[in-house]
C-alpha cells in the first residue's frame, strides 16, 4: 500500500502563506534570541521588529537552530498515521539545523531529510520540486533521492545595498563594511555549494545596480520558467518591486514571478534594501 508523502521545511525558506497552501507544506520555525527572550521567527518576531530593535539599540538578534527535540515533537504526529516526511533545511554550512533534523530522524520511522543548500526562496524553490514529485506518486524515499539534482540547479543570489548589518554581525570588518559603503560598492553574494560567497561588486545607486544584477543573472541560457522568485528584505518602494518585476518578465517568460518578503534570517544578516533574484536552470 502506497504511504502519504508529507512535505515539510524550515522557516528559512521564506515561502509565503499562499504558496505553503497551495503546496500543503507543513513548516517548522527556528528560534530567534534578543536578550533574555526567545521567539519564533515568522510567528511572534518579524523582520520589523530587528530594524526596529536595530534602529532603537543598535543590536541585531540571533537566531538559533531547531534542536534534534523540537524536530522530534514535530515529526512525530505526522508519522504516528504511517505517513512519511520528506524535510528540506537551510544549507547546513550555515545552520546545525539540518544535522539536528537528521538526529531526530534517526529515532524514528519514515523520516528523510534533505540538505538544500541554500537559503530562503532558493530552499523554497526545492520545497516545490519536492511537491511535484510527491504529486506525481514518488515515494518519500525517491523524492529524497532524486532532489540533490534539482538542487544543483537552483542559483541563489542577492544584492546588498550596506554592509553594516553583515559588520554588525560578524560576517564582515568594519573597515571593509566602512570603505564600501563610502564608495558606494555593493556585493552581490551568492550560494556555493551550500555556503555563501561573494560572486560580484556593483558600484553605485541602488536603482542602478538592482537593475544590472538582474541583467547579469538573467542573461544565461536553459533557465527554467516555471517560477521565479523577487526577494527583498524591506525598506524598498513597491514602485520600485513593480519595476524590477516587469524587468525581469521582459528578460525571462517565467509563469509566475512572486514578490516576496525575506524572513528573520536573511533580514539579520543582510539589512535593508536586500533584493534577491532566484530561479533554476531547466
Amino acid at each position: 500500500m502506497k504511504k502519504n508523502v508529507i512535505i515539510t521545511t524550515d522557516s528559512v525558506c521564506d515561502m509565503p502563506k499562499e504558496l505553503l497552501e497551495r503546496y500543503q507544506v507543513r513548516m517548522i520555525p527556528l528560534t530567534i534570541s534578543e536578550g533574555d527572550h526567545s521567539y519564533k521567527d515568522g510567528v511572534d518576531f518579524t523582520p520589523d521588529d530587528i530594524y526596529e530593535l536595530y534602529d532603537s539599540q543598535h543590536l541585531l538578534p540571533k537566531t538559533s537552530a531547531i534542536s534534534p527535540q523540537e524536530f522530534i515533537d514535530f515529526f512525530t504526529p505526522l508519522t504516528q498515521d504511517g505517513s512519511e516526511v520528506v524535510h528540506i533545511d537551510i544549507s547546513s554550512a550555515c545552520s546545525a539545523t539540518y544535522q539536528n533534523a537528521c538526529m531526530a530522524a534517526s529515532e524514528l520511522e519514515g523520516v528523510y531529510p534533505v540538505d538544500s543548500l541554500h537559503l530562503t526562496l532558493g530552499q523554497g524553490l526545492l520545497v516545490i520540486e519536492a511537491c511535484r514529485l510527491r504529486d506525481a506518486g514518488l515515494s518519500a524515499r525517491e523524492i529524497a533521492e532524486q532532489l540533490p539534482a534539482y538542487r544543483e540547479k537552483i542559483v541563489t543570489s542577492f544584492v546588498v545595498d550596506t554592509l553594516e548589518y553583515l559588520w554588525k554581525g560578524g560576517r564582515c570588518s568594519g573597515l571593509t563594511a566602512f570603505g564600501a559603503n563610502l564608495l558606494q560598492v555593493r556585493p552581490c553574494l551568492e550560494l556555493r555549494e551550500g555556503e555563501i560567497k561573494v560572486a560580484r561588486k556593483y558600484r553605485g545607486t541602488m536603482q542602478k545596480v538592482y537593475t544590472q544584477y538582474i541583467r547579469d543573472y538573467l542573461s544565461r541560457e536553459n533557465i527554467d520558467t516555471r517560477m521565479g522568485f523577487l526577494v527583498h528584505s524591506g525598506r524598498i518602494s513597491q514602485e520600485t518591486l513593480d519595476q524590477l518585476r516587469q524587468l525581469i518578465l521582459e528578460l525571462v517568460p517565467f509563469s509566475e514571478v512572486p514578490i516576496v518578503r525575506a524572513g528573520c534570517t536573511v533580514t539579520s544578516h543582510c539589512g535593508p534594501g536586500t533584493i534577491g533574484v532566484i530561479f533554476a536552470s531547466k
